[in-house]
Order: C-alpha cells, then structure tokens, then sequence
C-alpha cells in the first residue's frame, strides 16, 4: 500500500508492520507455490506437494513454547497459528499448542484473545470432530477464566450445549469433565438467559445424575468433578426461581446433602453452595404467588434443606462453615416474618421456657454468656441497612473485560461480609457482649416473605440457637456473619469495644493481607492472583506429582492456587510453598540435622539438664502459662492466660512477634502446639473454650496470619476444667477431650471430626498425649 501513496491509520495506534520480516517468509511461501505452478502446467499427472508454509509456522511456535516465557518477546507466529485453525489438516495440531501456549498463564490468554482467537474457537465448537473435543474444552476453560463476558456469545451461538454433551460423556476422563463443568458454571454466573439455555438443555438432571454413582458400591466420583458440579448447579440456581423448583423437584437436595459427608472440605463447601441457592430469598413465587400449595411444598422443601445444613455447622472447615453461615442467611431472608416471631418469644424476658428447651442454649442465664437474656424490647426501625450485606457476595455491576480476572453480575451486590481478610471485619475489632431484640422491626427491602405459617416453629427456633453458635465461631468473619443473620430476624447484638490485654505493641496487631481470606458466590470465579479473592485461575497443567508425604495440609480459608492441577482432585497441599524444590531440600536438610543431634546426644555421657542455656523476661503480666521451642531455630513460643502470644529468638533475648490469639471477651489458653515442625511449621493454639486457631508466619514481626479455626470439642463447653488436646504429626489426628466421657479425635487433613472415643474416666480428662497412633 505504500508503494501506493496509501499509508494506513488506526486507532488506537497499531505498531508498524509493513517492514515485518514475517512478510519475507510469506513472499518465500509465495514464491516456492509459484514456482510449482510450471511443472504441474506440463505434467497433469504430476503429484501436487502442499506448501510447507504452516507447518514450519507451526514448528517455530512450538521451538518458542519450548523456550519462551512471559519475559520474553512474544511469538511471531501468533496469528498464523489462529489461521492455521481454518486448515482441517493442521487443526489438530495448532489447537494443541494454542492450549499449550494459553496454560501459560493470563497473560498468554489475554494476548491470544487480543489478536482475535475468540471468533475461532467460538466457530470450531459447531464440529462434531470428536479428537477436538478435549482440547477445545481446555482451551474455552482458559478463556472463560479469563474473560466472563464471552458467555453471552457462547449461549447466542448455543456453545452452552457443546459441553453439556461433554459432560455427559462417560468416555472423557474426570477431570476434563469437570473443566466442561467450570465452562458451564462460568456460562450461567450472574447471566439469567444463560441459565434459561442450560436447565432448557437438561442441566441439571447431567449434573445430578454424575453426582452420584450408578452403583453404590462404585468408587466415589473424582473430588474435582463432585466440586464443580455443585458449582455449576448452584450458580444455575441463583436468583433463579423456576431452576430452584425444578431442582428440589428432581430430588437435588437429597443427592447434594450425600456430599456434605466427602472428605474434601472444598467438595462439602461446594455442596453447602448448592443447597444454599435452592433457598429463595424471598422472591415472587414462580406461579405469581398464586398457587399457594406449591408455595408450601417448596417451603417444606427448604425446610429440610436447612435440616441439612444445619448438621454441618460445627464442620472443622472454615470454608465449610462460611458457606452455611452465607445459606442460612439465605434462609434467614426467605422466611424472615417468621423467625422474627419466633425470636421474639425466644428472647422474651417474661418466658424462659423455649430458652430452657435448647440444650446448646443450656448456659445462656450465665451471666459470662455472650448471649444473655438481659436483653431489652426495642422500637421498630428498618432492616434495609442490614440487608445489603447479607444478600449476595462479592458481586458488583462493572463492565467485565481482559483484565485479569471475571467481573461478576449478580444483582443484589456487596463486599462487606465474605471479602477481604480473615480477621479484617469489625468481629475481629469487638467482644460479644450481649444481644439486643429488635422486635416488630419492619421488613425494609424485604418485599416478599411468606405470609403463612408453614411448619411448626421448631426449625426456626434450632435456627436461631445454631445462629448464636455461628455468631460466637472462633472464625472471625464467620461469627460476623452469623451477627447479621440474627440482626435481619430482630436479635441484634449489643457491640463494644474490647479490652487489649498485656502491654502489646506495633507487632500485636494481627491483620494479614487482604488477598488472603475465603470469597464466596460469585467470587468462585475470581480467578486472578492479584485480585483480594483468594479464589485463584484454575490452570490446567498437567498432573504434577509433588505432595509431600507426611506434610499436613491443615486446609484453610487459603484457596489452593492449583485448583485443577492435581490428579486426586483437591488432595493438593494448602502450604503452595510445600510443593517446590526448596521446600523438599529443607525438609532433607532438618531430617539430617535431626539425625545428627540424635547420634550426638546417644554419645554424650554428661548430662547437661541443670546447664541453662538461655534466660528472658516474657512480660506477661499473668505470667507465662504455656511455651514452646521450636527445634531447628533458637525461636520460643510462650503465652499466658489471656492468649497473648510473644515470639522470642534465646540467643539474644530479643522479641521478635507478638499478637493476640484472637480479641473476644472470653480467654483462656490450653496449649501450644507445632504442626509441619519439618517444614513451614505452623502454631496451634488451643484455648481452654476448645476452639483451636492455627497460625502462620506467626515468626514474622507483624505478618501472622489467620490459616484456620474450629471448635475441637463440637458443642461441649468446659464447666470448670480447660479443654486438653494433642497432636500427633504421624497421623495427622488431633486429639481433644475435657470435662466430658469421650475423646475426639479431628483429622485435619480432611478437617473433619473423625472419630469419637469414649473414655472410662467418670470425672472428665484433664491431661492428654498421644503417639503414634495411640492415646
């Protein structure tokens, strides 16, 4: 065009490319083509020899795949490769090194989409080829976690039905059914005609029959198939009515619920999910409200799907627990006319005979209790302020587009209750100290709660009981959430500020980063690294086989940053840092050092008990009540009563952390314990309540974070005598018992209650160790 006079303009302004030395290997392409074109003239018969061109384009991509990297200059042959998608000779091959070229990494799909691969990919999932099947599922998941808003053209072109059929293919392997799974799940998120496509297609009946195995003695369903199935049924249900009453009509509670028992803490998480979106949160009926029979049967409905969820309360998973705090909010919404009847006879003054009914209640006329009834009828006043938190998660209304991650689309929005860190909400600022009941409180926003009673008033009154549990979890957001249940339902906590204990100073403060920290709902699909969600891209590598034996995962509000990396699903390790060489060398290197000291210690005939080592004054107030040593450092962990925690290197008596265990009222320390001491080591922290809170980075000045918390003693609260517990690293069980006639034993590789021993002993436990296997 130059030669021509005609200079070419763009905005935005594209670099120059007439100069391209790409150009010289098309006119050499052109130029052997033309040179064939005299023999085959002469020679009809003669056979014709296709041009190298794409092949040799193809060959120069993979010798960058080979060596290239997101530092480097980025591959020439680019936009060859999406034209050598029109080829059917080459297609196979082109297709596979794109998918290789997009696991890469965002940046690699961002720049594949930028040069126009959408169009493509969009035109290839109309053929029926069935060797192109898996690699266009895989590339449509890079793409998707990504850039959410290709899910309108995939629906407008009924992309959607592509991989519902690949996910009800039995000749696919798990795992890339349950990118298949991912796809669709992305396709619905926040898109209602999207969700009208996929349950018109049959959706969820795929989804709930892959749920569950055909025959009941079959191994169970890959745990990375099981998680984004339910993903995928409960973003097709939300906000969605008629695929909420077609899912309990197909039996879905029933089918989910069986999950809620699987030993992947994520599996259970994305169950709750699941069960969380079939509760209607008080929208129009589907019939316009005017069958008032089917209203009732899908209020029973409901009614046994937060029987359900209500059994799994006290699971040892804190992304368990907040995905049932976040549904029974749900719940809460729904049936909200009705429980605030119910709490306003169960928090009445005048009448203790409901209170006295609730066993996990049973101490509430303690005047320690967090929830005393010396509560107060107070004057209605609106719940609109309290209903925006509590709707819908980690969603808003912006634009999605390349930046990194998928914007989300749900119409209720908020960030306040499930984002940001674990300790970074105000339940991490303030003690429970009361409850205020906010009686007759209009319903604000909440425009359409059912008018009828459906069933008797026990399920609400178990609700509002298992609320007060949440609304005390040693979880901070967690307990946050179950604060503003209890306010939408009229009970209202009385919030005041804490008292500090010991004389901390910059470094008691404990409030990690905010990218650390569980996001929910429309956040499954905030997939970037450098977004605050810890939800990450899932990359599709292949199976990489690093998990460390011994290593105990002690899973967390901390997502895995591989989410289909691994082949046994969701068995990765949490600690992302226990996986790379150097974790493996360092390990290598302590066992070493810990045989050395061995041999040492067996050929030394003195011994050195009375030979003090180190001396420093702990400051506690209180006095030290437990320590501990960590063996590869010069580092002691001590605390006192009121679970302040001060990190101190011996050597040279100097501190080097302290923070607090956690800023409720109600404090008393149990143990200190070491978990991975071969590896990152991580504190646990028993408190004499039961609840065990495990720390990392807890040797760094200020950088301690929160990585998981539970009740070790399910419901059983120390009348006089702490809780006892023990770990036992072989295993990977921890032990806790008190004044109780068992022994619970927690597995916290699954985070869950494992087994319930109990014990002779008539007056309680108050010492415990364990090893091995034995306690």
């Amino acid at each position: 065009m130059r030669s021509a006079n005609c200079s070419p303009i763009t905005y935005p302004l594209l670099p120059p490319t007439h100069q391209h030395h790409m150009w010289d290997a098309w006119d050499m392409a052109a130029e052997i083509c033309l040179s064939k074109l005299p023999h085959l003239i002469a020679d009809p018969n003669a056979e014709f020899q296709p041009s190298p061109f794409f092949t040799e384009q193809l060959t120069a991509f993979e010798v960058w795949l080979d060596h290239g990297s997101e530092d480097k200059k980025p591959p020439e042959q680019l936009p060859i490769v999406l034209q050598v998608l029109l080829s059917q000779s080459h297609r196979f091959r082109a297709l596979v090194l794109l998918g290789r070229f997009l696991d890469m990494g965002p940046w690699a799909v961002d720049l594949a989409l930028s040069v126009g691969i959408f169009p493509y990919v969009l035109k290839l999932l109309q053929t029926s080829a069935m060797e192109l099947r898996q690699i266009l599922v895989f590339i449509w998941t890079k793409i998707l976690s990504l850039d959410k808003s290709c899910q309108v053209d995939l629906v407008k072109d009924g992309g959607h039905a592509y991989f519902i059929r690949f996910l009800d293919s039995l000749d696919a392997y798990p795992e890339q059914r349950a990118m298949a799974a991912f796809v669709l799940a992305v396709i619905v998120d926040g898109h209602r005609r999207g969700q009208e496509a996929c349950m018109s297609a049959g959706l969820i009946d795929v989804c709930l029959r892959h749920l569950q195995p055909e025959n009941p003695h079959d191994a169970q369903t890959e745990p990375l198939l099981l998680q984004w199935l339910c993903l995928c049924l409960g973003k097709l249900w939300e906000d969605f009515p008629e695929a909420q009453l077609l899912g309990l009509q197909s039996n879905a509670p029933e089918i989910v619920t069986c999950l809620l028992s699987e030993p992947q803490p994520e599996v259970r998480a994305s169950a709750v999910f699941a069960l969380g979106n079939l509760l209607d949160i008080g929208s129009p009926s589907v019939n316009g409200g005017d069958d008032d029979s089917d209203d009732d049967e899908k209020a029973r409905a409901e009614i046994n799907v937060v029987r359900s969820l209500l059994q799994v309360t006290s699971d040892g998973s804190p992304l368990v627990r907040a995905e049932v705090s976040v549904a029974l909010t749900r719940f809460a919404l729904g049936h909200n006319k009705h429980l605030k009847s119910v709490a306003a006879e169960y928090w009445r003054p005048q009448t203790n005979s409901l209170l006295k009914s609730l066993p996990s209640l049973a101490n509430i006329n303690n005047p320690s209790n967090v929830y005393s009834p010396s509560n107060f009828l107070q004057g209605s006043s609106g719940l609109s302020s309290h209903i925006g938190p509590v709707l819908r998660v980690g969603s808003d209304t912006s634009a999605t587009g390349r930046d990194g991650r998928i914007s989300t689309s749900s119409p209720i929005a908020t960030n306040s209750i499930m984002h940001g860190s674990p300790q970074s909400d105000d339940s991490s600022q303030h003690s429970d100290s009361g409850i205020l009941l906010r009686d007759n409180a209009s319903n604000g926003g909440l425009s359409y709660t059912r008018s009828r009673p459906i069933i008797d008033s026990g399920i609400y009154s178990l609700f509002i009981s298992t609320m007060c549990s949440i609304a005390k979890d040693p979880y901070p957001r967690i307990a946050n959430i179950g604060r503003r249940a209890l306010s939408l339902v009229g009970v209202e906590q009385v919030v005041m500020r804490n008292t500090r204990f010991g004389s901390g100073g910059a470094g008691e403060s404990s409030a990690p980063s905010s990218n650390i920290g569980m996001a929910r709902s429309s956040s499954w699909f905030d997939m970037n690294s450098g977004i605050s969600m810890a939800f990450r891209t899932p990359p599709v590598s292949p199976p990489q086989h690093d998990y460390l034996t011994g290593l105990r995962r002690v899973c967390s509000m901390e997502f895995r940053p591989h989410l289909l990396n691994s082949p046994d699903g969701l068995a990765d390790p949490l600690l992302s840092s226990a996986a790379g060489p150097s974790t493996s060398a360092r390990r290598e290197e302590r066992e070493r050092t810990a045989l050395d000291c061995i041999a040492k210690c067996q050929r030394s005939s003195a011994c050195k008990m009375t030979s003090q080592i180190a001396s420093w004054d702990t400051k506690f107030e209180l006095g030290t009540k437990s320590a501990l040593l960590l063996p590869f450092s010069p580092i002691v962990v001590a605390a006192d009563e009121n679970e302040q925690i001060r990190v101190w290197n011996y050597d040279d008596a100097l501190p080097v952390n302290t923070f607090e265990n956690h800023k409720l009222s109600d404090r008393g320390l149990s143990k200190l314990l070491l978990i991975n001491e071969l590896d990152e080591s991580l504190l646990l922290v028993g408190s004499s309540d039961g609840n065990v809170r495990i720390w990392r980075n807890y040797t760094q000045k200020g950088g301690q974070k929160l990585v998981t918390a539970f009740s070790s003693v399910q419901g059983h609260r120390a009348a006089g005598r702490s809780v006892v517990i023990d770990w036992q690293q072989q295993s990977g069980y921890l032990y806790a018992s008190g004044d109780m006639s068992s022994i619970l034993v927690w597995d916290l590789d699954k985070e869950q209650l494992l087994n319930t021993i109990p014990s002779s002993a008539d007056s309680g436990i108050s010492a415990l160790v364990s090893s091995g296997y034995h306690v």
